[in-house]
């Protein structure tokens, strides 16, 4: 029988605070580098708002967080998600983040492809785009596994605990997506 893949995406509900919390302080080292939401000091009150956030950002469809989860102990293993939607002009940005437990298994690669297909299905967006620091290379080998294309390192693009940093830029459309 073949293996099914052990994790799963899904929006966040208010008992995944806590489990949120745990994989965000498990994970701080990395995180606090490229997460502009990311501080050594981040709480348990810091994951209940987001959790609030995201469903509130859900039901009013101006954002679209996903929780990435373990399918057997139910964990959260980290997020991804579609965010700063240009309804005009239907583009978005797609972003992941992954547990440093559970990184090197595919679990941004499967839910960076589980949001792109939200993002070209149900919110009916014609393009994404993903951008990453420069020197964060795991999250750009993820976005040319998508079969993303990247466009340019953009000047200053991202702030990072209060400094101005480079990033590269890709973009997603639909026939890039795998079927």
């Amino acid at each position: 029988m073949a293996d099914i893949f052990p994790y799963h995406v899904r929006p966040f509900i208010a008992t995944d605070a806590l489990s949120l919390f745990a994989a965000v302080r498990a994970s701080l080292d990395e995180l606090v580098s490229t997460m502009p939401w990311c501080s050594p000091e981040y709480s348990l009150a810091q994951a209940e708002a987001w959790v609030t956030f995201s469903q509130q950002a859900w039901a009013a469809r101006t954002e679209f967080p996903l929780g990435i989860f373990e399918t057997a102990s139910g964990a959260v293993v980290g997020g991804a998600g579609i965010n700063h939607i240009n309804r005009m002009h239907r583009f978005g940005n797609l972003g992941y983040w992954v547990a440093t437990p559970h990184t090197g298994r595919g679990v941004a690669r499967f839910a960076a492809r589980e949001a792109a297909r939200l993002a070209f299905g149900e919110i009916g967006l014609s393009r994404v785009e993903i951008v990453t620091l420069t020197h964060n290379l795991a999250s750009q080998r993820v976005a040319e596994s998508l079969g993303a294309t990247r466009e340019c390192v953009a000047r200053n693009r991202l702030v990072i605990n209060g400094t101005a940093h480079d990033a590269v830029v890709y973009s997603l459309i639909p026939s890039d997506l795998p079927p």
